[in-house]
């Protein structure tokens, strides 16, 4: 029973590379990784974290170079018997390697590829595995993720040889599905069907755990490696950056997201939101761009609230400038009106004056015309007297 509970578990991480010099230089810079030879065989190197190994490494053997095979890094995943899940693989459509091998006071392995050509070693220890930590630390293995032709048919593969089994399927748009496996309640590592751009043979690619993404992908430039995505967040709040060592082998690394559980548990809106998102990271150079959008879409709700607030200010600065149109507009009214009232009183003088003058003229015509009366009585008068003299006369 308790080896059944080993099985399907990531134990060990292995690469074959051709500068075996080159690459020991390169991660120990990121991964603080220390190297020790193998006390088995003193071409195998190991890399240890503390007193802990984690991975090991060898020169890519010339008859692998001859079956076309590259530089890669290759997963050691457990079995209950090498052998039977060697069968059952071929069975399913995979193809073995190497065959199935002792490794002294180790354990027996096996090289195999699966249906759609990712390869990998099945192992079994020859005692427990040691107990996977909750928490990767810095320099461990965080996460497993499967670039491959067809994510279904690779998902029935796998949990048929290692019991796993599809815990989440998130929809990542034009970029398909990013699917996350597990077993036992706890997941393992995600898959999803690779692009065109990402090359021709399916693959596994490994992420180790890093205090700061950002910073590591720093090094890897300096280092004589090469940044080829991120570094970007993933939906558990973490960061990643992929990238190439200075073989040409694909890495990965990833930051766990810090704890924010115990806020988020506490009300219960965020708890609903955290759950839809995996705990772990996605990883995939394609899944993640899209997987980072549904946390974002969670904190943008408090930027689209300033928008909706902004506009306030926005309307009244809008409403002030006609309210100052209109101001002016009744300031000027009055004054429009008054100056037509001074200027009527100014103009008036001159209207009295003129009428004045008019009365003159007026009173000059009058008084000629009373002359003329006056001169006409007069003559009425002195006809009358001469008239009374000329009777008298008479």
């Amino acid at each position: 029973m308790a080896q059944a509970k080993n099985r399907g578990r990531f134990v060990w991480q292995e690469l074959m590379t051709d500068d075996t010099a080159a690459a020991s230089a390169f991660y120990s810079k990121l991964l603080g990784w220390h190297v020790h030879a193998s006390g088995g065989d003193p071409a195998y190197t190991e890399f240890h974290v503390g007193a802990k190994g984690v991975a090991g490494m060898m020169k890519m053997p010339d008859d692998a170079k001859s079956m076309g095979a590259k530089a890669m890094w290759m997963p050691y995943i457990t079995v209950d018997e090498v052998d039977p899940a060697v069968k059952e693989i071929e069975g399913l459509g995979g193809k073995v390697i190497r065959p199935a091998n002792d490794i002294p006071h180790v354990g027996r392995f096996a090289v195999v590829s699966d249906p759609q050509g990712a390869v990998l070693a099945v192992f079994k220890p020859n005692g427990p595995p040691a107990s996977a930590s909750a928490t990767a630390q810095p320099g461990e293995f965080s996460w497993m993720e499967l670039a491959t032709t067809d994510h279904e048919a690779a998902i029935t593969f796998y949990s048929k040889v290692f019991g796993w089994e599809a815990m989440h399927r998130h929809d990542m748009g034009p970029m398909g599905t990013y699917l996350i496996f597990g077993s036992e309640g706890m997941q393992r590592g995600g898959m999803f069907k690779m692009g065109p751009h990402q090359g021709l043979h399916p693959y596994w690619l490994p992420y180790a755990a890093v205090a700061d993404a950002d910073a590591s992908a720093k090094v890897v430039t300096a280092s004589g490696g090469h940044v080829i995505n991120g570094p970007m967040d993933v939906p558990d709040g973490g960061r990643i950056a992929q990238l190439t060592d200075p073989g040409g082998v694909l890495f990965a690394v990833h930051t766990p997201a810090k704890p924010k559980a115990q806020p988020a548990a506490k009300p219960a809106a965020p708890a609903q939101t955290a759950a839809p998102p995996p705990p772990k990271p996605t990883g995939a150079a394609p899944p993640a761009p899209k997987a980072a959008l549904t946390p974002p879409t969670l904190k943008p709700a408090a930027p689209p609230d300033r928008p909706k607030a902004a506009p306030k200010p926005v309307a009244t600065p809008a409403a002030a400038p006609l309210a100052a149109k209109k101001a002016p507009a009744k300031k000027k009214s009055p004054a429009k009106k008054k100056s037509p009232a001074k200027k009527k009183v100014k103009k008036a003088p001159p209207k009295k004056k003129a009428t004045k003058k008019a009365t003159r003229k007026l009173a000059a015509k009058a008084r000629s015309g009373k002359l003329r009366k006056d001169k006409s009585k007069k003559d009425k008068k002195k006809s009358k007297k001469d008239k009374k003299k000329a009777r008298r006369k008479k």
